[in-house]
């Protein structure tokens, strides 16, 4: 199994935690968040890691340099920010494998990945999508299923409990991206909208922890969480 893990952004709603690091190195429990994810990558028996990289990309290369504990590491360096469809897109022309787990480098959902890996395998899907259950979705939008597809995405604000697309993916090599895409583009908003009605997908549904630590509050909870 291959990894991307999206570890490029300025975290802006988080500058006053960072210090002069990226968002996905800040410290949860005295550990870069991304090695806590890593690590558990490793734990899951992934054969690779491609990080996705931009601002303050060397402190994430120095950090992980070109193996983390036997795992090989490579990067994709964003010289320009290219938002989480370009980076997908990029970092997808140097997967080795038919597919590859795309994660989001500041949050944590809780996946069995070789159990998503089989689903994506004998589903034969495109795409398939890790859900996340939550008590109130007003924050991340929701998501709405229907004989285990998912049919639509509901927009940030209805309140109460329900699933949430937990950021984590399998993409298989072949994915059918839209045509005359930008260079900078969102995966969600560009990509899965327009899509949604005829891609082959699957779902993996989570009940396990989920945690974005994007916000302050959020990244305290990490802190005890963790």
């Amino acid at each position: 199994m291959e990894a991307i893990i999206l570890a490029g952004g300025f975290g802006t709603r988080l500058q006053s935690r960072l210090h002069g690091i990226p968002k996905p190195m800040v410290k949860v429990a005295g550990r870069p968040f991304l090695e806590i994810l890593i690590d558990r990558l490793v734990d899951s028996s992934f054969d690779r890691v491609i990080l996705s990289v931009g601002h303050l990309a060397n402190v994430i290369q120095d950090h992980f340099g070109g193996a983390w504990r036997g795992v090989p590491v490579d990067y994709v360096v964003e010289n320009e920010p290219l938002g989480t469809g370009g980076a997908i897109r990029k970092s997808m022309e140097r997967i080795s494998a038919t597919s590859a787990f795309v994660f989001n480098g500041d949050t944590w959902l809780d996946v069995d990945a070789c159990v998503m890996n089989d689903l994506h395998q004998r589903s034969q899907a495109s795409i398939t999508f890790a859900l996340s259950h939550v008590t109130n979705t007003a924050r991340f939008g929701g998501v709405e299923l229907s004989d285990g597809k998912v049919v639509s995405f509901i927009e940030k604000g209805r309140t109460g409990a329900g699933w949430i697309n937990g950021g984590v993916y399998i993409l298989s090599r072949d994915f059918p991206w839209p045509d005359n895409l930008p260079a900078k583009f969102s995966f969600e908003t560009d990509v899965l909208l327009p899509l949604l009605p005829s891609i082959s997908h699957a779902v993996y549904l989570s009940e396990g922890k989920f945690i974005d630590i994007g916000v302050p509050e959020d990244l305290d909870r990490a802190q005890a969480e963790f």
